[in-house]
């Protein structure tokens, strides 16, 4: 009985090893998907890990149906989590609204990131989904439409239009926001 407990216990110092490592990345990312909400983003984080630590107490996991990469299949568990969640609002509420006006100095790197956000937030969740999982993550189409359950050709046409949507969004703001 005492190699199960050290089995569970070496288990479980494999996921911790997980969770610290990677908790970081998927925060950010998670930001970004949330157009900066960024409570809502740690939901999705503690929702992604909960869901991980099941699947790894298992016993199946480290039988021959292990996971090559668990960080990338953690990542992949956070995205579909934020468009099953955005699927089932039944309607377009913020729970925010704009920001207050900044005391002092404006910072433009801020200013920036505020307005990227802002208009990442005005995207559809698919649009920003992937978004962020071919520039942010730096994943190639391939790997987002796994991710997103689509065709590659899907995953382009996503990516261009949801480019398209973003420039028409941020006009010339970007580029007077970047000049700074």
């Amino acid at each position: 009985m005492g190699w199960i407990g050290n089995g569970r216990e070496a288990k479980d110092a494999e996921f911790l090893e997980l969770v610290s490592s990677r908790t970081g990345h998927l925060y950010r990312s998670a930001c970004l998907l949330t157009s900066g909400d960024t409570h809502y983003a740690e939901d999705l984080v503690q929702e992604a890990l909960s869901r991980m630590y099941v699947l790894w107490r298992r016993s199946a996991w480290t039988g021959r149906s292990r996971i090559d990469n668990p960080a990338a299949y953690t990542h992949t568990v956070m995205v579909r989590a934020f468009l099953a969640q955005q699927r089932r609002r039944s309607s377009g509420e913020r729970p925010t609204d704009a920001l207050p006006e900044p005391e002092g100095r404006e910072d433009s790197d801020s200013t920036l990131r505020l307005t990227l956000l802002d208009a990442l937030g005005r995207l559809s969740a698919k649009d920003r989904a992937v978004l962020v999982l071919r520039y942010w993550e730096d994943r190639s189409v391939e790997e987002t439409a796994e991710v997103l359950h689509a065709s590659s050709g899907a995953v382009r046409t996503r990516t261009t239009r949801a480019l398209a949507k973003l420039r028409t969004l941020l006009g010339d703001s970007l580029g007077e926001l970047a000049g700074r």
